[in-house]
């Protein structure tokens, strides 16, 4: 008895009509990103676990997907490390690779190995899958594409003001309303400096990034648990009540970290001048990864202007300046700053908000129907013709009853049918019946290409 098949938890099989939605969100994205002048790369699906430990947070290290070694794995493995269930130790004996957990750490070991092939500054977008071994659950999977946009070898914060743009024209044509979060590490780091807790520095982000989860308390219990004081974390949840900038650096007086990143963020606003009204600054946005060292971004959808306030998504979007990312690989001095679109989020919030055209399923302009052998012949000639001229179209395989044939035509979703008989083919004519009217009109061979161009 054969089992049952499956695929891996956290992964997807995608039908046809799925995929031409997907490739509609990733062309969309990419025209933007070629619009405001980014090139594109790729970089392998499996990366040295020395590239991709360390980068992302002890809770990222744990989400890496580590691949065996080839052959014996266990060979080499220390015997008393594996009796004694030593994890980590068994695993860089037994695993040297990883898939990749997102696109940037990737980039930036890129960056360094091909320094003398890019000038800088060097624009980059790159649009890949990435794998996670996270718990699946809505909008989160194991195995997803990410659509990053990066700039490295420059420190202007022009590029945050320009990758703002890119965010809100995206969604503006995907017509998505979203939030466009902005925050500066800088400023967390203002936060702990002013509750006495900058070795605690990380402890504190990674509570932080779980506020809208967890609330306050959730917060407040998890600043404890690291060895965070109830007196320091409560001083930090009071200045995570501040919403303005100008009240912020009054509350930062004297520290000079937390005053630069204000300043760095009102950078960015002055470059853009009040022409996106999504962007909104929110001093809890923290972004749990290590390597984010100043402004930092975050896109969620905008219930309240969608018209379904009860729908839930997480962020569908997110990223940030990063200083030192190609220093942990030898390469010094070069800053970057990226952003990347969650495509499989962006997918199931314009599934769910029916955002995407009327139009964007038809596959091809018209399925061709023959009623005996002989026109089936001739129809495959006028098929290959129509081919010929750019125009995508196809020819159902035999000619067998109208019914089944039409059947077919309603399931391919075509727009319209064009019928060949012994009449039409005495008469070089095909009857072209438009599948959303039901209007049929006789129309000559030669100017077939003309009426779908």
């Amino acid at each position: 008895m054969s089992n049952k098949p499956s695929i891996p938890k956290g992964t997807r099989d995608f039908l046809p009509q799925q995929v031409i939605k997907r490739k509609y969100i990733f062309n969309t994205i990419e025209s933007v990103f070629k619009t405001f002048g980014y090139l594109p790369i790729e970089t392998p699906t499996m990366e040295n676990l020395s590239t991709l430990t360390g980068k992302y947070g002890e809770e990222g290290d744990r989400l890496l997907f580590k691949v065996l070694n080839n052959g014996d794995f266990l060979a080499e493995v220390n015997a008393e490390n594996l009796a004694n269930k030593e994890s980590n130790k068994v695993i860089s004996q037994i695993s040297k690779r990883g898939l990749r957990y997102d696109l940037t750490v990737p980039f930036a070991r890129f960056v360094v190995m091909n320094q003398n092939e890019i000038s800088l500054p060097f624009k980059r977008y790159q649009i890949q899958q990435v794998w996670r071994a996270d718990r699946p659950q809505r909008g989160r999977y194991q195995e997803f594409y990410q659509c990053d946009v990066d700039v490295v070898g420059s420190d202007s914060l022009m590029y945050e003001a320009e990758l703002v743009q890119i965010y809100a024209e995206v969604f503006r044509k995907l017509g998505v309303k979203v939030k466009i979060l902005i925050n500066n590490r800088k400023i967390l780091y203002g936060l702990a400096e002013a509750a006495g807790i900058t070795d605690k520095f990380m402890e504190m982000t990674i509570a932080i990034d779980k506020l809208d989860k967890i609330g306050k308390d959730g917060v407040i219990k998890e600043m404890i648990d690291r060895n965070i004081t109830s007196l320091q974390a409560e001083k930090v949840l009071q200045l995570l009540d501040i919403s303005d900038l100008a009240s912020l650096k009054q509350a930062f007086l004297g520290l000079e970290v937390g005053t630069n990143g204000i300043e760095e963020i009102q950078t960015v606003l002055d470059y853009l001048d009040g022409s996106i009204p999504e962007l909104t600054f929110d001093i809890s946005l923290a972004r749990g990864l290590n390597y984010y060292t100043g402004c930092i971004f975050e896109v969620k959808v905008d219930t309240s202007a969608s018209g379904h306030p009860g729908f839930v998504m997480g962020s569908i979007g997110g990223g940030g300046r990063y200083d030192n990312l190609t220093g942990v690989f030898g390469l010094n001095g070069v800053s970057g700053v990226g952003v990347s679109f969650g495509a499989e989020r962006i997918y199931d919030v314009m599934e769910e908000l029916n955002l995407f055209p009327s139009d964007v399923q038809k596959d091809i302009e018209v399925l061709f129907v023959a009623l005996d052998e002989e026109s089936h012949k001739y129809a495959f000639k006028q098929v290959s013709s129509l081919r010929d001229a750019g125009i995508a179209c196809d020819l159902y395989p035999e000619p067998t009853k109208m019914k089944k044939q039409m059947s077919y035509a309603n399931a391919r979703n075509v727009p319209y049918v064009a019928i060949i008989g012994e009449t039409e083919r005495q008469e070089n004519k095909v009857s072209l019946k438009n599948m959303v009217t039901g209007e049929q009109k006789d129309i000559s061979v030669d100017l077939l290409s003309q009426e779908f161009r």
